[in-house]
C-alpha cells in the first residue's frame, strides 16, 4: 500500500478512496519509538505533533524547544531504523495560548517567535491556533480577530521558511475542538461542530489571508479544525455517531482541498475511527491514549515482579507514582474531583492520564529502570500474565525484554488507526 502524503488527503476523499494520517501527540520516548517503529514495518507516514505548551522557544512543560524535540525524534527514529522521509512533524495550537493571561500584543510576539523555532526546527505541519483571548479579552475571539492573528502568525513561518532555505508548511487552520487532554466529568453527549460555523471560519480566513498578500500560503491550508462529536472524559467516551455528523461532513463539497482533522480521537476503537476517515476526518490525532496503555503495561509489569521476585517490593512503581503526584498535584488536582478515594483512582487510571505529565521525573524514571532491570532475561509464567495482562501471553515462558513489550502494547493501539487511515 503506497504512503499517503498531507497533500493528497483531499483529492483520495473525493475521489471515493479516502484515507488518513494518524497523528501522535505525545513527547514521551517510549511513545515515539513504538510510533517510528510501527511506521517501519508498515511503511505508513508517521506523523508527530508536539503542543505549544508542551514544546515552545522557552523550553514548555516538557523543558524541550522545538530543535531539541526534532533532535529527540530524529535519534529515536536512528534507533528504530525508521527512514526519516516517512517523518514530519507537526506543530499543534500553535499561537499565544502559553502567554494568553498577558496583554495580547506581547502574547502574540512569543507565538511569533515559538512559530519561527518550529519551522527552522523543520516542523512542516502548522496549526495556526489564535482563537483564544488574551489579557483583558474575552475568552474565545470570533473569526476576524482569530484570523487576522493566524495570518501574522502564517507570514512570520513563510518567511522563517524562505530565510532557512526548507520548504513551506502545510497549515490547519480552526479551533474548535474538545478540550486538551479531555473533559474532566462525565460526558452524554457532544455536538458536532455547526455547519456554517465552519464555512464562516474557512471564509473569513481566506478573505483575511487574500488581503494580507498571503494567498500562496492559503493554499496550502490543507485542513480544518472541527469537532466532530468524539470525545472522552475522565471516565467514559463518546463514540464517533455518523449520523449526527452528516451536516458537518457536507461542508466539504464547499471546501476544495480540505480534510477535517479531528482531535481527542483517543479510544475511538477502530470501527468508530474507520468510520471517521469515511467521513473525510482524515487526520486523527491521537495522545493520551497511547501513554495511558504504556501506563497500563508498566503497572502490569510492576504487578508480575511483585508476584515473582521476593525482593521486588509490594508494587514500588505505583506506589512512587503516587508520591510524586500527591508531592506535586498542578497537573491534575483541578482536573479529578470528588473525594480522596475518587481522586486516588483518577491519578492513575483516568482516561485523560495526566500521569503522563510525572514520568520524566528522575524518580519515576529511576523506578522504571528498576523494574526493567528486575524483570530483564527473566521468564514469567503465563499464569502471571493472564492475572495481570492477559493480552501479553505472548510474552510469557520465555527470557522477557521489558521494552519490547511496552512498545508492543502501544503499537497495538497505533495498529487500529493504521487499519482505519488506510480503508
Amino acid at each position: 500500500m503506497t504512503r499517503v502524503t498531507l497533500d493528497e488527503l483531499a483529492d483520495l476523499y473525493r475521489s471515493g478512496t479516502p484515507r488518513g494520517i494518524t497523528s501522535v501527540c505525545s513527547a514521551h520516548p517510549m511513545v515515539l519509538a513504538a510510533a517510528l517503529r510501527h511506521g517501519r514495518k508498515t511503511g505508513a507516514t508517521v506523523l508527530i505533533e508536539a503542543t505549544c505548551n508542551q514544546v515552545n522557544h522557552q523550553g514548555g512543560y516538557t523543558g524541550m524547544q522545538p530543535q531539541d524535540f526534532a533532535d529527540l525524534v530524529t535519534l529515536i527514529a536512528m534507533r528504530e531504523r525508521c527512514p526519516r522521509d516517512q517523518i514530519l512533524l507537526g506543530g499543534d495550537h500553535l499561537g499565544p495560548n502559553p502567554w494568553r493571561d498577558r496583554p495580547a500584543e506581547e502574547a502574540m510576539t512569543e507565538a511569533e517567535n515559538m512559530v519561527a523555532a518550529y519551522v527552522r526546527a523543520g516542523f512542516s505541519k502548522i496549526h495556526l491556533d489564535a482563537s483564544m483571548g488574551c489579557a483583558g479579552e474575552p475568552a474565545a475571539l470570533d473569526d476576524e480577530t482569530t484570523a487576522h492573528r493566524a495570518a501574522r502568525l502564517a507570514r512570520v513561518a513563510e518567511t522563517t521558511a524562505k530565510e532557512a532555505g526548507l520548504a513551506p508548511p502545510r497549515y490547519i487552520i480552526g479551533t474548535e475542538v474538545p478540550p486538551p487532554g479531555g473533559a474532566d466529568h462525565l460526558l452524554d453527549t457532544v455536538t458536532p461542530t455547526d455547519p456554517k460555523a465552519a464555512l464562516e471560519t474557512v471564509r473569513v480566513h481566506r478573505m483575511v489571508f487574500e488581503a494580507a498578500g498571503l494567498g500562496a500560503a492559503l493554499e496550502r491550508v490543507i485542513g480544518l479544525v472541527v469537532q466532530p462529536g468524539v470525545e472522552f472524559g475522565n471516565a467514559n467516551v463518546i463514540p464517533y455517531d455518523p449520523p449526527a455528523a452528516q451536516g458537518l461532513i457536507a461542508t466539504l463539497t464547499e471546501l476544495p482541498g480540505l480534510v477535517f482533522e479531528a482531535h481527542s480521537t483517543d479510544y475511538q476503537g477502530a470501527a468508530p475511527l474507520s468510520a471517521l476517515v469515511q467521513d473525510g476526518f482524515a487526520i486523527l490525532k491521537v495522545g493520551p491514549e497511547l501513554t495511558f496503555v504504556l501506563r497500563e503495561a508498566l503497572y502490569a509489569l510492576d504487578a508480575v515482579a511483585t508476584d515473582l521476585l521476593p525482593d521486588y517490593g509490594e508494587r514500588p512503581l505505583k506506589a512512587e507514582m503516587e508520591a510524586l503526584m500527591r508531592a506535586a498535584p498542578e497537573n491534575w488536582v483541578r482536573h479529578y474531583s470528588g473525594s480522596e478515594e475518587a481522586q486516588r483512582v483518577l491519578r492513575h487510571y483516568s482516561l485523560s492520564d495526566r500521569i503522563r505529565y510525572y514520568w520524566a521525573q528522575p524518580r519515576a524514571e529511576a523506578v522504571v529502570a528498576r523494574l526493567f532491570e528486575a524483570l530483564e532475561g527473566k521468564r514469567v509464567p503465563q499464569t502471571l500474565f493472564w492475572q495481570h495482562m492477559p493480552m501479553a501471553a505472548r510474552f510469557a515462558d520465555r527470557p522477557l525484554d521489558p521494552n519490547d513489550l511496552l512498545l508492543w502494547r502501544v503499537e497495538r493501539s497505533l495498529r487500529a488507526y493504521h487499519a482505519a487511515c488506510n480503508l
